[in-house]
């Protein structure tokens, strides 16, 4: 299974999710703004990283963009619930960027797994 680090400023979304993939084996570790997640990886790097766009410190985008010009195959799945703007746009500057997979929130369990799933299946 893998290793996963989780991005997020809501501390419920951080339990939620921990607890959904934890349960399928995954190990999980937790920040709560992209510069954490930023510190945290480059001290054990992630099989996959999880973050949110919006939050406080350094957001998703550039938490995204500073590990990319460190790590060149990353794995993301890039997750909003919008902020000053709707969701969809935050998403699309991830898409911009070259993420994949995008998820709206609210997300539901099976979303969640099955991101992971195929994120962590591609190439």
């Amino acid at each position: 299974m893998a290793y996963i680090l989780l991005i997020d400023d809501d501390p419920q979304i951080c339990i939620i999710f921990k607890q959904i993939l934890e349960a399928e084996g995954h190990s999980v570790v937790t920040a709560s703004n992209g510069q954490e997640g930023i510190d945290i990886f480059r001290k054990n790097r992630a099989d996959l990283i999880i973050t949110d766009m919006v939050m406080p410190v350094k957001d998703g985008i550039k938490t995204i963009m500073e590990l990319e010009r460190e790590f060149s195959d990353l794995k993301v799945i890039a997750i909003s619930g919008g902020g000053v703007i709707e969701p969809d746009r935050y998403l699309a500057l991830a898409e911009c960027i070259g993420i994949k997979q995008t998820l709206t929130k609210p997300i539901t369990r099976a979303q969640l797994i099955n991101a992971v799933n195929e994120v962590l299946d591609s190439q």
